[in-house]
């Protein structure tokens, strides 16, 4: 038991990072992430909504697959994201209207994250019960986190360094993320 949620965590956050070894969720990814407090306010709030999405369509999963329509999967989950999403962007003007600011547009980015959508279907898909489900997403969410910081990061040291003028903005950007990608692919060897 211990070891299949050590695995899956490992597997979140490390080994089947979502960015970096399924590419999903690369448009935050690479548009949140040149201030370090952005990407942490964002990946926090994708956090939260992989995570309640997950476990909420988990639930509805079971349900569809009692009534025999697993065919409305797909447009039920992303119903469920679309109004999680929304009760993130109330209760984040609300409680933190400064996070609610730097997020900007983002915020309303994490309605269409494939990120979470992805992880939504992953959970269903692998068969995992509700412990597992909530530490899978949980995982994923931190591993997005993560990569969201690593990359703010080294984008704020690139942003302070000499660096040809061809490679300034987007394009050192993507070289940073093939190069990080890389680096997560060498935990892939990783197995309990």
């Amino acid at each position: 038991m211990w070891t299949a949620i050590i695995s899956i965590v490992i597997s979140g956050i490390i080994t089947d990072n979502i960015i970096f070894s399924q590419t999903l969720g690369i448009c935050p990814f690479l548009g949140v992430s040149k201030k370090l407090d952005s990407a942490v306010g964002m990946g926090l709030a994708v956090t939260f909504v992989i995570v309640l999405s997950s476990v909420v369509c988990h639930f509805l999963y079971m349900l569809l697959e009692l009534l025999e329509l697993t065919y409305l999967q797909t447009i039920l989950f992303i119903l469920i994201i679309a109004a999680l999403v929304q009760l993130l962007d109330i209760v984040l003007k609300r409680v933190s209207p400064s996070l609610y600011t730097s997020l900007g547009v983002y915020l309303a980015l994490i309605t269409t994250n494939c990120a979470v959508l992805g992880t939504a279907n992953s959970v269903v898909a692998n068969g995992y019960g509700l412990l597992e489900t909530f530490i899978a997403a949980l995982s994923v969410g931190l591993g997005f986190t993560l990569a969201l910081i690593l990359m703010a990061g080294v984008r704020e040291k690139v942003a302070r360094s000499s660096i040809p003028k061809p490679f300034h903005g987007f394009p050192i950007a993507l070289i940073i993320a093939g190069i990080m990608a890389m680096a997560f692919y060498g935990f892939g060897g990783l197995s309990f």
